[in-house]
């Protein structure tokens, strides 16, 4: 049965912090590709176009594949799917490093983003099923893929700084760990579920359809700022290099915080009204995000507008599973990977205004573009009452 929305119960729960340090490792090595691109720039000698290359490979691998790899899920059940899916990302990433010849980087990276592509599908599909009705326990699982990518240029920087490239390899290890934990998950709950898990209500394409453009803009709002936001601190506040990087670290940090806030939320006012909340927060946290001239005082506002981007996030992904409740990997698949890598495309146009303009012209168009995530939160229906993931035989 499903859980109240009170919360999971205390075993599914434990279960959701597997899924949610499951999603911290898998995206962790996206996070790790960006960090790495400098160092084969230095020590590879490659160009910026050869260097944005590799980044167009992981880019391609991880995205594009995902609504596929949700339909895989949905119609059979691949306990494996997402043990080879983390454990893929990492030897990928982690190889690419040792590799010599730039089409096997290039390669190594493309098949790193593919085991993401795999991961995401299958794991917002056994999050869910773990976390029943409770959109606090899908929280957790969204907050994973922001602790992450988070980390990784944290850890990934001092490594390759003493090791060189070749020092991606230390962080293949922990892909192997994880992919083995999941794996074992995975076979006991195919001992005691032997036919998985199944679903009621009818699919409904159009508010989806919606809550997918909506994704989108937030996404674009993400990347926009999470590219910018150090440019912004260091040429138009003035700030040093470190600070600007703070400035960076509040945005991601407050990221993680509305992500676990907004799922709390989402169970005590319902996953619309928290959308809804959410897109309209941001426009106000943007504006003085960008008004304040203090590059100190801006600091907190910083993460403030980290919290007011991401509280719509877990709950789009629990949303689009309520609105596809029999195609729980397809949903996440979109939420989760395709929509929010989409978002990231825009960042080439954003890049052309700072050309023009300067960084703070980028953070005063990502004012305006939440504007379209109200008018969108405000055409989303209520997700219907029998789309909720059930146990049995």
């Amino acid at each position: 049965m499903a859980q109240s929305a009170a919360g999971p119960e205390p075993s599914a729960l434990r279960r959701m912090w597997v899924w949610m340090t499951a999603h911290a490792v898998d995206d962790f090595y996206q996070g790790l590709i960006p960090a790495a691109v400098p160092f084969f720039v230095l020590e590879r000698h490659y160009s910026y176009v050869a260097a944005s290359g590799l980044t167009m490979a992981a880019t391609l691998g991880s995205s594009l594949p995902q609504p596929l790899f949700g339909i895989l899920a949905d119609r059979r059940r691949l306990p494996w799917l997402t043990p080879l899916g983390v454990t893929v990302a990492g030897v990928g990433a982690g190889l690419a490093g040792l590799a010599q010849q730039y089409w096997l980087v290039w390669l190594l990276l493309l098949v790193s983003g593919l085991g993401v592509a795999a991961f995401h599908p299958a794991a917002g599909r056994g999050a869910r099923r773990d976390a029943g009705g409770s959109a606090s326990a899908m929280s957790l699982f969204a907050a994973g893929g922001s602790v992450g990518f988070f980390l990784a240029p944290a850890l990934v920087t001092p490594a390759l700084v003493g090791l060189g490239l070749a020092g991606t390899a230390v962080f293949i290890p922990p892909a192997a760990i994880i992919g083995f934990v999941l794996w074992q998950q995975e076979r006991r709950r195919g001992a005691q579920h032997a036919g998985g898990v199944h679903v009621t209500g009818r699919d409904r394409w159009l508010p989806f359809s919606l809550l997918t453009a909506l994704e989108v803009v937030r996404s674009t709002v993400f990347f926009g700022v999470n590219t910018f936001i150090a440019l912004y601190w260091i040429r138009d506040l003035g700030g040093s290099q470190s600070l600007g990087g703070v400035a960076l670290a509040a945005f991601l940090i407050g990221g993680v915080v509305g992500t676990l806030t907004g799922g709390r939320l989402g169970d005590r006012w319902g996953s619309v009204r928290t959308i809804r909340i959410g897109s309209v927060l941001a426009i106000p946290a943007l504006v003085l995000l960008r008004c304040v001239p203090d590059a100190h005082a801006a600091l907190a506002l910083a993460a403030l507008a980290g919290i007011a981007v991401n509280i719509p996030f877990a709950v789009l992904v629990k949303l689009g599973q309520d609105y596809l409740p029999s195609r729980p990997g397809t949903a996440a698949g979109v939420t989760l990977g395709l929509a929010v890598s989409i978002g990231g495309l825009f960042t080439p146009l954003f890049g052309a205004l700072a050309d023009a303009h300067g960084p703070g012209a980028v953070l005063t168009a990502l004012c305006v573009v939440p504007v379209a995530a109200v008018v969108l939160a405000m055409l989303l229906p209520e997700p219907g009452t029998g789309s909720v993931p059930v146990t049995g035989p």
